[in-house]
Formats: structure tokens, C-alpha cells, sequence
């Protein structure tokens, strides 16, 4: 079935009437998505392109086999099931999947990428002939150059694909802490040049019994990489694996001389690859150091919540936050990944609401890396019906702290942490981070004083200017909106 399905992929990216139009509707894409404003056309866009790559083809051969080979009938009711199944599980999996549980759906779907490159490679491996990548059943051996790429794009899916599941697998909270043992460079780097090595024996003789210890090092590369990653970086590594897999997908492409393949691929990996470049600059990373396993990353301890204060912190009732809020005439937000977890976006639109119905202006301030992946926050807010223009960067509005009246900061932490200004010896100094402490008012919202994902305090819970509300970040926000 494998073989069949890869075979009819194969034939997708072949047919060039709808070619075209296709590749312009996921260009088109891309660019909707680059707004939230035009979001939901660029996702109507890129179903569309699907769609169309998916059922000419399909409708294409139908016919063919009607009226030629009728007796094969059943490759297109195979077709046809596998779709109509995978359309049923991608449906039921989008409308139960909560905001939250992004971030590591994605880093599933991503590993199906890298799984669909090492399934795509071992076909062409096993059966080259079927793929017009060799002249007759009785060669064996692939060209040099389709040797080369088969090996890079099972090199860049296995990757990918064993990286994702550990990334997937750390978000959902399965796997725990990350790993760390002395010689851990040498022993990826060891790894690394025997993969080269491989690679570079495998174009001169591409069998089986080098395609596999390609891929077994490949995979066990995938786990070393990811594993040593803490939490603070998870937006960046699903940016980065979302790279990976338009590049897998691009390499199998090249492979196949599957048009779509290397086109969407190269859109796919390329766009990746920037995303992940603004993220490792919103966290003060190295790319080069994500790419080779977050070398030089933060290795997060994970907080069990009892961490004691280093000062005087002002705690504060949902009844005074609103009074605090009802006398302010401009009002910042900053969302985290504590507002993701409790849902609190519609509570908190419905207090914003609130507050410009008192004309309050008020604005929000979204930290690239905030949340567990790139435009966590952005979604939860457009879900809430949030007006785009009152959504800014960070980089945009970090100079109207300073003239603000209150700053409302609901589950976020390391990204208002002023130690990353202030603290050369601290694992974010550097980062750039959200001035809110300039503000009249910091009213901080969080379950309780435990350090963030970096695992250091935030000096900013101590600053005589804020005050903090403790509690779940939805209740404490309906408890405000009632006060008000």
C-alpha cells in the first residue's frame, strides 16, 4: 500500500496542466499566513492547492483505468479509502485538539513528514525500476546523483522524524527533563562524520546494506539532537522541525524529479528556516547552536511551584486590580503561556471590552517566543476575536511602557524578566524582553512565584511597582471583570 500511495504521489507532482495554479495557490499561501488579518485566506488558499494536486490526478488515472486496465480498478477504490480515512482522522483531531495541545500537534505532524521521506526513500530504495529512476528491472544500482539525494532526503526525514516525536513527546509532558552526559558533542559529532562517510560510500554503491545504517544513525542523531533541549527553546525547535521537514520533503523530491515535491518543500523548509532565524533572535540564540543540537540553549529545570521569594512581593484581590484598571487610561497586555493553559483569552477579551467601553485604551504586546511555539499567542487572541490593530510586537510597543498607565501580564515570565538586561551571569541575559517594569503599574497575573521555563525568579515580581494576583489566570481575570 506504501509503494502504491508513494507511487501516486509520485504522479501528482508529474501532472502539469494544474501545476501552475497549484504552486501559485501555496506561494499565495504562505504570503496570508505572513498576517493575522489574512490567515484564514491563506488557509482556504493552501486547501485549495491540495485539493486540486490531490483530485486531478486521482480523477486522471480513474479514468485511465476505466478504460484501459478495468481489472485494476481497485489501486483507485484503495486510493480513494486511504483519503476519505485520513480526511476523517485529520478532522476529528482538528475539531477536539484545544490551543493548548498545538504546539505538540504540530511537532506530530511533523515527524509524519519525516516518516512519509523514509517510507518514500526505502521504495525507491527496494524498487527503483518503479519510479523510472533506473532503465530496466535488471539494474540494480541507482546514478550517482539519485544515490546522493535519497540519501540526504533520508537523512534530513529521519532526522526530523525522530526529533519531532521526542520534541512531541516533551510537550505533551511524556518525556521528562532533558539529556546531558559528559563527551555529548563529541559522541553527535562522531556520529555526524560516520553519516557523512556513509553517505559518501553509498553513491558509489547505493544497496541496502548501506541505505540502513544511514538510516538507523540518522534516526539516533534525531534523538541526540532534540534531547538536550529544554523547555525555554521548544518554540524555536518546532520552528526549527518545521524546516526540516520541507527540506526532507525537497530532497526525496529531487530524488523523484517530483516538481511539487521540491517546489513545496523548498517553500516549506525556506520559510522555516526564517521563522527559526526571528526566533533564535527573539531569544538571544545562536542558529548554528539550535541546528547542532541547542548547543549553548538553556537547559530548563522543571519547577515544582514551591520556590521561595527573594523579596517582598505586593499581592493583590481582584477587587483592587479593578479599581486600579478602572482609574487607568491606557492598558498594555502581555500574554504567556499561563493564559494558554487556562484558556483565559475570552475572559480576557471580555475585560478588555470592558475596559474600552470605560474608554481605557488598551493594546497588546506579544513576545515573539511567547507560549510553546512561534504565534502561540497571535492564535489564542484571533480565536477570542481580538481586533488585529490592537495587536502589536514587541519590538513595536516596548517604548510605551514607559508612558503606560497599567501593564497587565497574564502567565507570562521569562520574557518580562529584567535580569536579561541586568544580570550578565543569568541564562537569559541578553534576550530581548518586554520593559513592562517601566510602567506606573505591573498587575501580574500568575498560578504562583515558581521561575519560568529558564528556571531562575523574576526580579520583576519584587519591584515596587507590581503587584501580583495569584491564581489561575481565567478565574482571576473573571474575578476582576465582576469587581469591575
Amino acid at each position: 500500500m506504501i509503494s502504491f500511495l508513494v507511487h501516486a504521489a509520485c504522479f501528482c507532482g508529474q501532472v502539469t496542466t494544474q501545476l501552475p495554479v497549484a504552486l501559485s495557490l501555496f506561494i499565495l499561501t504562505l504570503r496570508g499566513l505572513s498576517s493575522a488579518k489574512t490567515a484564514n485566506r491563506g488557509n482556504l488558499l493552501g486547501m485549495a492547492g491540495m485539493l486540486l494536486v490531490i483530485a486531478a490526478p486521482i480523477l486522471m488515472a480513474s479514468r485511465n483505468l476505466l478504460f484501459t486496465k478495468p481489472s485494476q480498478m481497485y489501486f483507485f477504490y484503495l486510493t480513494m479509502c486511504t483519503l476519505v480515512c485520513g480526511g476523517f482522522i485529520g478532522y476529528r483531531v482538528a475539531k477536539k485538539v484545544s490551543m493548548t495541545a498545538l504546539p505538540q500537534l504540530l511537532a506530530t505532524f511533523h515527524s509524519l513528514v519525516g516518516l512519509a521521506a523514509i517510507f518514500i526513500a526505502w521504495a525507491v530504495q527496494t524498487s527503483p525500476y518503479t519510479f523510472g529512476l533506473i532503465g530496466s528491472p535488471e539494474e540494480y544500482f541507482l546514478s550517482e546523483i539519485n544515490a546522493l539525494e535519497l540519501a540526504i532526503g533520508t537523512v534530513v526525514g529521519a532526522i526530523t522524524f525522530a526529533g519531532s516525536l521526542i520534541a512531541a513527546g516533551k510537550l505533551h509532558g511524556i518525556i521528562k527533563g532533558t539529556l546531558s552526559y559528559k563527551g555529548r558533542k563529541g559522541v553527535t559529532l562522531t556520529l555526524a562524520l560516520i553519516l557523512v562517510l556513509l553517505i559518501a560510500f553509498y553513491t558509489i554503491c547505493p544497496c541496502t546494506h548501506v541505505f540502513c545504517p544511514i538510516l538507523a544513525i540518522s534516526l539516533m542523531l534525531g534523538y541526540l539532537l532534540i534531547m538536550p533541549v529544554g523547555g525555554a527553546d521548544m518554540p524555536v525547535i518546532v520552528s526549527m522541525l518545521n524546516s526540516y521537514s520541507g527540506w526532507a520533503a525537497a530532497g526525496i523530491g529531487f530524488t523523484l524529479n517530483n516538481i511539487l515535491l521540491i517546489v513545496v518543500g523548498a517553500l516549506v523548509g525556506m520559510s522555516g528556516a526564517i521563522l527559526s532565524s526571528i526566533m533564535c533572535k527573539g531569544m538571544n540564540r545562536s542558529i548554528r547552536s539550535v541546528i547542532f543540537g541547542g548547543a549553548g540553549a538553556t537547559t530548563a529545570p522543571t519547577c515544582s511551584g514551591t520556590t521561595q521569594p527573594k523579596g517582598n512581593v505586593k499581592l493583590c484581590s481582584g477587587e483592587d486590580a479593578a479599581i486600579i484598571l478602572k482609574n487607568a487610561s491606557t492598558v498594555i497586555v502581555v500574554p504567556g503561556y499561563g493564559m494558554a493553559v487556562s484558556q483565559a483569552q475570552h475572559a480576557l477579551r471580555e475585560l478588555a471590552e470592558a475596559l474600552q467601553n470605560d474608554d481605557v485604551t488598551v493594546k497588546y504586546a506579544i513576545h515573539p517566543v511567547a507560549g510553546r511555539m512561534p504565534g502561540h499567542m497571535n492564535v489564542l487572541l484571533a480565536e477570542a476575536n481580538i481586533p488585529y490593530e490592537d495587536v502589536f510586537e514587541g519590538g513595536e510597543i516596548n517604548r510605551e511602557f514607559s508612558t503606560t498607565d497599567v501593564v497587565l501580564v497574564v502567565g507570562a515570565n521569562d520574557i518580562t524578566n529584567p535580569a536579561a538586561k541586568t544580570d550578565p551571569t543569568s541564562p537569559i541575559y541578553g534576550m530581548p524582553v518586554l520593559d513592562v517594569g517601566n510602567a506606573k503599574t505591573v498587575l501580574f497575573i500568575k498560578r504562583s512565584l515558581a521561575a519560568g521555563y529558564a528556571g531562575i525568579d523574576n526580579d520583576l515580581f519584587y519591584k515596587e511597582n507590581t503587584m501580583m494576583l495569584l491564581g489561575d489566570a481565567k478565574k482571576v481575570l473573571e474575578t476582576v471583570l465582576r469587581s469591575f
